[in-house]
């Protein structure tokens, strides 16, 4: 009962399934060719007994290997037949294996190993009617002819079958190895995609997060130094706190809400934000105590959804990172300048700059510099000479490679108050100015309820710019002071 078992499991396992099969047709050869030619041999007492013995049983042996080693077991029925040919023992029942090996080592042995076996069992077919009459006595060579262009036809046969049959096992092998190959690719372009879509996600949880949390505590610290001066600024500030965590809380369970989707007409989802909303973000920024102003210049013209929406974070991690880290009275402006090949945004601040300090666990200006690369832009940013912060970048708007330019620095100082007019160094990193300091996260996706706790009016910005939002920026809010 265990060896029916182990047999069935070697048969089942794909490693071991040909060499049990061909153990068990050489054990069924020995059966019905090897002991026949053996009994032949000693009722009709034909010389070289002893070697047809030993044909009979080494040739179906051999058989044990045609397919592991086609060019040994050919060789050694070859060499098995031919030495009891030239015993004596014309013919055997074994010799039906030389057609066998001749199959096998045509289909799975090397070239050379095909021919040769060819030309053996040519020569083998000439070879037979000349021991024959050797042994019996001078044939007719009509006779020799016939009997040798007969087995000679036979092998030739058996060798054209072989040969469509190593076709086919060839194709199928190529077909095998074509499924593996795109059986790798695909679980790498899976894993790839995986990789993708979670830096994705990433991303945007980290806007939701890092911005909403950025806010909260810029409010709470705003509160709480208002409390006891001004409690209506500190209760319009608690306000504020709990619609930007309702918003936040909103914008992660439409994050979850994709992830969890199995259809894609379950459930409405808010539309993301896009280069249009600046506005809206100028004012929900200015709302949570920083002044700042929005510029344009240039004719304005619609971005793709992808473009829009890279545009709308990179402004709003770098104004998040303004209010984490410019300082208690820092104003910020907001450059969107269009062109006829790009549109470029330049965020400005005077606030503490290289001496800014850092956690250095932040992704934000990383996160910026990933989103302009999707589109084929660029975004520099570090501190401005004579102090503050800058971030510049840069997206095409007919799909050529971007540039390394953002909106002219001379421009965007016109229209910023106190913005110097120096270019910054491109891929400064506020990191490089104060060691050991690195950006913070980036700023999320969480938007700012309209009430603002400082209503205030910015003042306007001069040049040909236009000004952005409420037009003037309003003095510092008192929970910004030291």
């Amino acid at each position: 009962m265990a060896r029916e078992v182990g047999l069935r499991a070697r048969l089942a396992d794909v490693s071991t399934r040909r060499s049990t099969i061909d153990s068990l047709a050489a054990l069924a050869a020995l059966f019905f060719l090897g002991l026949p030619s053996i009994t032949v041999t000693g009722s009709l007492g034909q010389p070289g007994g002893a070697a047809a013995v030993a044909a009979g049983i080494v040739m179906p042996v051999a058989l044990a290997w045609r397919r592991s080693r086609p060019a040994a077991s050919a060789a050694t029925v070859y060499a098995a037949a031919l030495v009891h040919l030239i015993a004596g023992a014309v013919v055997i029942p074994a010799d039906v294996l030389v057609l066998v090996a001749l199959y096998s080592v045509t289909i799975y042995g090397p070239v050379w190993a095909r021919r040769a076996g060819l030309a053996g069992a040519l020569a083998g077919a000439v070879l037979l009617p000349l021991a024959a009459g050797y042994t019996y006595g001078p044939p007719a060579p009509a006779a020799v002819a016939t009997m040798s262009f007969g087995v000679g036809g036979v092998v030739l046969a058996v060798w054209g079958l072989a040969i469509m049959r190593r076709g086919r096992v060839e194709r199928l092998a190529a077909l095998e190895e074509r499924a593996r190959r795109l059986e790798v690719e695909r679980d790498q372009q899976a894993r790839i995609g995986a990789a993708a879509e979670r830096a994705r996600i990433a991303r945007e949880m980290h806007d939701v997060v890092a911005h909403s949390l950025s806010v909260v505590i810029a409010q709470a610290d705003g509160g709480r130094y208002a409390a006891a001066t001004d409690p209506a600024a500190a209760e319009r500030a608690l306000v504020t706190i709990g619609q930007t965590g309702r918003d936040a809380l909103a914008d992660i369970r439409r994050i979850l809400g994709v992830l969890r989707q199995e259809d894609e007409d379950g459930g409405a989802l808010l539309p993301q934000p896009t280069g249009s909303d600046l506005d809206a973000l100028v004012g929900q920024v200015r709302a949570a105590g920083l002044p700042v102003s929005l510029v344009r210049t240039g004719a304005e013209r619609p971005l793709p959804a992808g473009a829009g929406l890279a545009l709308y974070r990179i402004v709003q991690e770098a104004l998040t990172n303004t209010l984490k880290h410019a300082g208690p009275a820092a104003r910020a402006t907001v450059h969107l300048q269009w062109s006829p090949g790009a549109v470029a945004v330049q965020v400005d601040d005077d606030g503490r700059g290289a001496s800014a300090l850092d956690d250095g666990q932040g992704h934000g200006l990383l996160g910026m510099r990933e989103r302009a690369a999707l589109y084929g832009g660029t975004v520099d940013a570090g501190p401005r000479p004579g102090g503050g912060f800058r971030v510049q970048a840069r997206l095409p708007l007919d799909g050529s490679a971007a540039g390394a330019g953002a909106p002219g620095g001379d421009r965007a100082a016109a229209a910023a108050p106190g913005a110097d007019r120096a270019a910054t160094a491109p891929g400064a990193h506020r990191a490089e100015a104060a060691p050991g300091a690195g950006r913070p996260a980036a700023g999320g996706a969480g938007r700012m309820p309209p009430g603002p706790v400082r209503p205030a009016a910015a003042p306007e910005a001069g040049g040909p710019a236009r000004a952005g939002g409420a037009g003037t920026a309003p003095a510092a809010a008192p929970w910004r002071q030291p």
